[in-house]
């Protein structure tokens, strides 16, 4: 066998694997795999077709992010139009919309079938024989703009259909959204470089698709949902659950939820159901889509100009409340941005008390015409972070005052500076005590270094009191030192000088993270530990190398780069490494008892947190993932465990309680010795 058709077999091999995998992880939520793991195959895969580039194609998973910038965007005409569905916010209505249809076909019997709405971007992709041809936006219906390069970026998204024998023409239609956690950590990103933030993940989402750069779009956290079709050729669905299904036999994602029922009455109770689930989707959702499920109905009952007639949209209405902003304070962040802050009235709004709503910058303070004293409308932007909507202008009396942002800094007095390109205030001083207390409150965090203890009013008084001025003067902290503080008692204090000695040993990319480098998270911290495996390698590497690794990209390398060039930081950085804070990743091997077995953690455990016991497992071999599965090894339940139990229950997957769970872990053997006699597992 030749070597080039060694490499062909072995390249098919590899394209084949990553499909798989991706199918896994996206579509059925079982990953059996680790990232890094999943890069290997990756990078193997690039290898090959660089030195065969005459085996290269246009679906292979190396080339979701090929592409050079866009000069713009190509017109193009919907096979099928992508009609928009007629709304409604009347249940009333909803009976009048089950009357037509019965009227019109007084002779058939037919289900309805319910989906969540999803408020996104409107997107039709079009595969022929399997392959992901084009993508195009809905635009006014008949024709879109194609921005097939960019949706190539979401992961999500097949570029060549699952092993199924494929039709000829597959168009299906769906929606582009952008993950409600994704929003925040991009808007917190924007904030901390001085740009201006996304009203709401929908801006974000159509913001994002607009990028003439496929390889910016990457960085955005998109995804997809897919509900109906365009053009087909060689298949027939008879009903719309059967499309669904065999969507996702595709391997192309669909709602996570929908019920069907004979009557509108049995939908009317299930939209109430929707409703209390609207918290627990990873999208913004803004009501439910009612469709006739018998798909050969769709033409006898037609449709007008606009919207077909076996389909409706049920919206609910936004939650908002009104109240009083009193004042404007401003937050400094941890690297220096202003943030005026709306003071509120309290007032309760979505379940919680809200007393505070963030006006992200100057600009946004008088596009909006917000006075101090107003009487505003507020609502949870993306059902996370409360914001005002609108000034309620004829309630106002006249003693309402203009806001200006101060000249300097409010909490040290430094100068303030508007960099170029961008939007946002910003403190000069790096020793504002604003500024130390973010940053040694993110070195402290979960996720970080996560020193018990150490919260925020902790964290005020270290720094207030001038014992704390950077990280690593934690470590120098003594009892009798933080004995003097309010509230800390020898036992507190004991447990906090224990718990900032514990923090040395955690693993390299919590390290990296607590530094709180510009723009680096938690993965990509995470990534750069495995890439460069200590701190000496990383602060010597130039923007050029940090450019070359998956994720990463120009902003964060430059940030990286800028960081370590910093006198302050190395010497930060030296001292840390001094106290004896490990600054190198722990080479792979060891326990690995837990080896193929993938767990779900839900619910408050008291003997850790939830991610303390995702390390656990990881440092056995185990796998953890964040949704309950058929392919779910165990489902280890804390308190207040909620719907991911119930699913694990039906599913018949093994539950443990953290007893249990801790037994199984084998960390404590004298705890597990005492208790075994006591546990009937459920294994």
């Amino acid at each position: 066998m030749s070597d080039k058709v060694k490499a062909r077999q072995r390249i098919d091999e590899l394209r084949a694997e990553i499909e798989r995998h991706n199918r896994l992880y996206y579509i059925d939520a079982a990953p059996e795999i680790t990232d890094r793991e999943y890069d290997q195959l990756l990078q193997s895969l690039e290898g090959l077709e660089q030195e065969f580039p005459e085996f290269g194609s246009a679906t292979s998973p190396t080339q979701r992010v090929g592409g050079a910038p866009l000069d713009h965007f190509e017109s193009v005409k919907h096979t099928v139009p992508m009609m928009s569905l007629s709304n409604t916010y009347s249940k009333e209505e909803l009976g009048e919309f089950d009357r037509r249809i019965r009227k019109l076909i007084p002779e058939e019997t037919f289900d309805y079938i319910l989906e969540p709405k999803i408020d996104g971007v409107a997107i039709s992709l079009r595969y022929e024989n399997g392959e992901l041809v084009r993508a195009v936006t809905r635009g006014d219906g008949t024709t879109g703009d194609d921005v097939t390069s960019n949706i190539r970026t979401i992961q999500s998204i097949p570029l060549r259909l699952s092993d199924m024998i494929p039709p000829t023409v597959l168009e299906v239609r769906g929606e582009i959204y952008m993950d409600t956690a994704g929003f925040s950590k991009l808007n917190e990103r924007r904030q901390e470089a001085g740009k201006e933030p996304f009203a709401n993940p929908r801006n974000a989402c159509a913001g994002s698709l607009k990028l003439l750069d496929p390889r910016e779009v990457a960085k955005r956290p998109l995804d997809a949902i897919f509900y109906a079709t365009g053009q087909l050729d060689g298949i027939v669905f008879e009903t719309h659950e059967q499309m669904l299904q065999t969507l996702k036999d595709y391997g192309l994602r669909i709602t996570p939820n929908y019920w069907l029922s004979s009557t509108i009455e049995e939908i009317l109770d299930q939209l109430d159901t929707l409703e209390n689930m609207r918290h627990e989707f990873p999208f913004e959702m803004d009501g439910g889509v009612i469709k006739v499920n018998e798909r050969r109905l769709y033409e006898p009952l037609g449709s007008t100009a606009k919207s077909p007639r076996w389909a409706v949209a049920y919206k609910y209405e936004p939650e908002q409340a009104e109240t009083i902003l009193h004042s404007i304070s401003i937050q400094v962040g941890r690297t220096g941005v202003l943030t005026p802050v709306a003071e509120l009235e309290p007032v309760q709004l979505a379940g919680t008390t809200v007393k505070r709503a963030t006006l992200h910058n100057e600009d946004e303070i008088r596009r909006k015409g917000i006075k101090v004293g107003d009487r505003v409308v507020i609502e949870k932007a993306g059902e996370i972070i409360p914001a005002i909507v609108k000034v309620v202008t004829e309630k106002r009396t006249g003693s309402e005052t203009d806001f200006t942002m101060p000249s300097v800094c409010p909490v040290c007095d430094g100068e303030v500076e508007k960099r170029e390109g961008e939007v946002a205030l910003r403190c000069t001083n790096l020793q504002c005590p604003a500024q130390v207390k973010n940053w040694i409150a993110h070195y402290a965090s979960r996720g970080a270094m996560d020193i018990n203890g150490l919260g925020e009013s902790l964290v005020e008084q270290l720094v207030d009191s001038g014992l704390v001025k950077t990280p690593a003067e934690l470590y120098a902290l003594k009892n009798a030192e933080v004995l003097g503080l309010e509230r800390m008692g020898e036992k507190s204090a004991d447990n906090l000088i224990k718990g900032i000695e514990e923090s040395k040993q955690r693993p390299f990319e919590k390290v990296l993270f607590g530094l709180g480098i510009r723009h680096v998270g938690k993965g990509a911290a995470m990534i750069l530990a495995n890439e460069f495996k200590n701190i000496d390698a990383l602060m010597e590497v130039d923007v050029q190398r940090l450019e070359t690794i998956r994720d990463i990209g120009p902003i964060v390398g430059k940030s990286v780069v800028e960081y370590f060039q910093s006198m302050e930081t190395r010497t930060v950085i030296d001292q840390l490494r001094a106290a004896g804070v490990n600054f190198e990743q722990a080479e792979a091997g060891g326990n690995n008892e837990l080896e193929g077995l993938t767990f779900v953690l839900t619910g408050s455990l008291e003997t850790m947190t939830r991610e303390e016991g995702g390390d656990k497992i990881r440092a056995r071999g185990g796998k953890t993932s964040s949704s309950v599965s058929k392919n779910t090894s165990y489902l280890v339940a804390g308190d207040s465990a909620g719907s991911k139990l119930a699913k694990a229950e039906a599913l018949g997957v093994t539950i443990l309680n953290e007893e249990q769970f801790i037994a199984l872990l084998g960390s404590d053997e004298k705890r597990k010795d005492q208790q075994a006699g006591q546990m009937g597992f459920i294994f």
